[in-house]
């Protein structure tokens, strides 16, 4: 999938692409890889290839989209009686349910912003009929900050003088993904070292 992602954010730089074609190039892109989606959008807005505003959109779309297709991914796992007898009757999986619908906006904001549980935590929200309207609002404002943060944060980066003058602004996509997964296990280790100790 890695493979996949980089030969895609590769095409996304030819010359030739036109701005509807950049658009759904960087949705795909954010399926596969959402933090590679979103430098590479920096990316393509601090070249000029691609409008800001544009860029901006499309990660949007393209994570919100993706995660709402986790979330009916769960639902229609849901329908499948091997899987809501397996899970379903576990005491952990009980407590998981009436956790994720006391503090269903909270939980979810969180594990927007905790990697490796993004996949699991909006599949099981559908799953365990979290109600659609508040995964909706959790996931779309953690989405929009979070989009808007790092986009903004490397677009700035990507337009400073001196990197304008070194002709280095290709550097913002290797060095903004190590910068993120640095990031990344800050977070995993705050956030999941008393969770999981609670959890046992």
């Amino acid at each position: 999938m890695i493979d996949f992602a980089t030969t895609m954010e590769a095409w996304l730089f030819q010359d030739n692409l036109s701005l509807s074609m950049l658009f759904v190039g960087v949705v795909l892109l954010s399926y596969l890889l959402e933090d590679l989606a979103i430098i590479t959008a920096a990316t393509l807005s601090v070249e000029h290839i691609m409008p800001p505003s544009l860029a901006l959109a499309a990660i949007f779309i393209g994570i919100s989209s993706g995660d709402m297709g986790l979330y009916l991914l769960g639902k229609l796992a849901k329908k499948v009686a091997w899987f809501r007898y397996r899970l379903l009757r576990y005491h952990r999986a009980r407590k998981l349910r009436r956790t994720l619908h006391q503090q269903a906006f909270k939980t979810l904001f969180i594990v927007r912003f905790v990697p490796g549980l993004r996949t699991v935590g909006f599949t099981l929200s559908g799953f365990l009929d979290v109600p659609k309207v508040t995964f909706l609002l959790a996931v779309i404002t953690a989405t929009g900050l979070w989009t808007l943060l790092v986009f903004s944060s490397f677009f700035q980066l990507g337009n400073a003088a001196w990197l304008q003058e070194s002709q280095g602004a290709w550097l913002l996509i290797p060095a903004g993904l190590c910068l993120m997964l640095l990031i990344n296990k800050l977070i995993t280790r705050t956030f999941l070292r008393d969770a999981y100790d609670t959890a046992r």
